[in-house]
């Protein structure tokens, strides 16, 4: 697995659903990418007035994050986001 460094966070990306709940099927990008996902691995934190500062969020938590705030890539076989964990808006319970 991943280990993301300083107040970087890993979030493995929903999958998108390619029909609606009443039953249309979605064709190519015709439905916009969600910008929420699940926490897959947290870094340290952040180094504050020389303390490091525990990050917010745990494995586990899905979150809603800046669109357009992260980077993707693909490992083994799954795609993930890196991202600062200040670029993380919120945490859906």
């Amino acid at each position: 697995m991943l280990k993301p460094l300083h107040d970087n966070v890993v979030l493995k990306k929903e999958k998108v659903e390619k029909k609606t709940a009443s039953g249309i099927i979605l064709t190519g990008d015709v439905k916009e990418q969600p910008s929420f996902a699940e926490v897959a691995a947290v870094g340290e934190g952040a180094l504050v007035d020389g303390k490091i500062m525990a990050p917010t969020v745990k494995v586990g938590d899905k979150v809603v994050y800046k669109r357009y705030s992260a980077t993707e890539f693909k490992f083994e076989e799954e795609e993930y986001l890196i991202i600062a964990e200040k670029d993380i808006l919120a945490i859906v319970k």
